[in-house]
């Protein structure tokens, strides 16, 4: 590969996004090729998320080269060929994978964690840029259970003047711990990101790690380990059975989102603009305070949107459940002069018009 191209003078070049039939790789292909259509869009993805083979055909119509293969076999990722950039949006992306049942913890390593290798691999040996989509759950759950917080309108909200290394009124920032525990998928991807650094510094090809919050929008796989907030809106439409667990049984637990839209114009500066050594590799992507909302707030919207609906309570405790996480982008503002364009209310908005058009998503999707 060129370096020009591999950093972006140049807009005909090619991507691969891997897990390109989740909703996450799909949303991001859609929205790169409304921003450029010259690019030249590969994916790959093995179709075992339920509701993803939905995806296929409407990509392919888009122009996108798909591939169906499996990260975990490098000759499937092999028979993809070059390209200057890749986003590694494929994961096990639940908090609560290896230990769910679904899946095994050797699952979640050779998937998250082995997969990425063989990633890397492929880009050390075509020089191609890496995109890694990474997440929040990479910070130490301990430490964030730790965080003071108060409660106003029905929400969870960190106190003022903390003195916590990398907590504020704005967010999480990158400076927060990431000590254990960080469940088996945070501790994949945390490995992950460092093995893409060491690599990309080894073989000398460009990485930028985003860690993602929750991203959410129309067409988000309804399951509540992953699209809570499709999943919250979908089955409060539907008078299915709903429940706040843990924290008081209050629903007063707290995330911020981030719609996919927002994520892609980033990636596409992070194509396109080219490796300034000012620049830190690795940044928080999430929607902020901005757009942080609880499950009561989201029931009260929902309410107001479809009509009451009873909320159980329940004080179980899970080990993976947290109060509040909100990610501080402020990294990501100085250096791209990013920020969010789609409100929290848009959002909401875009999955309850989905959710109406479609009366089987739940099923179709989980």
């Amino acid at each position: 590969m060129h370096a020009s191209r591999r950093c972006g003078v140049g807009l005909n070049f090619t991507v691969l996004i891997t897990g390109v039939c989740g909703f996450v790789g799909a949303s991001v292909a859609r929205t790169l090729l409304d921003i450029e259509p010259s690019l030249q869009i590969k994916g790959i993805d093995n179709l075992a998320r339920t509701g993803s083979a939905l995806n296929w055909q409407p990509l392919q119509s888009r122009g996108v080269r798909l591939f169906h293969g499996d990260l975990r076999v490098a000759s499937d990722l092999a028979a993809v060929g070059p390209c200057d950039w890749v986003i590694d949006a494929a994961a096990l992306p639940s908090v609560v994978a290896g230990v769910d049942g679904r899946n095994s913890g050797r699952q979640v390593v050779e998937t998250n964690l082995m997969g990425t290798l063989n990633l890397l691999e492929h880009c050390a040996s075509h020089r191609s840029g890496l995109i890694l989509l990474s997440t929040s759950r990479v910070y130490s759950i301990a430490e964030l259970k730790r965080l003071p917080l108060e409660i106003d309108d029905n929400a969870f909200h960190l106190e003022p003047n903390v003195s916590i290394a990398g907590a504020s009124t704005e967010g999480i920032s990158e400076a927060f711990s990431t000590q254990a525990p960080i469940s088996l998928y945070g501790a994949t991807k945390l490995a992950s990101e460092t093995m893409a650094l060491e690599y990309g510094l080894a073989y000398r090809f460009p990485v930028w790690i985003n860690r993602c919050g929750v991203l959410a929008g129309a067409g988000q796989f309804g399951r509540i380990d992953q699209g809570i907030f499709a999943f919250w809106i979908n089955s409060h439409l539907r008078r299915k059975p709903l429940k706040y667990i843990g924290f008081g049984g209050q629903g007063t637990q707290v995330r911020d989102c981030l719609h996919p839209q927002d994520l892609a114009r980033l990636l596409y500066l992070q194509m396109t603009e080219g490796v300034r050594p000012d620049r830190s590799p690795v940044m928080n992507v999430g929607g902020g305070i901005e757009s942080a909302i609880s499950l009561r707030q989201l029931t009260q919207w929902c309410d107001d949107r479809f009509g009451p609906h009873t909320i159980e309570a329940s004080d179980e405790t899970r080990p993976f459940d947290l109060p509040w996480i909100v990610l501080d982008s402020s990294r990501a503002k100085d250096q791209w002069d990013w920020q969010p364009q789609v409100s929290v209310s848009q959002i909401l908005d875009e999955i309850a018009a989905h959710a109406t058009a479609n009366s089987n998503w739940l099923e179709s999707s989980t």
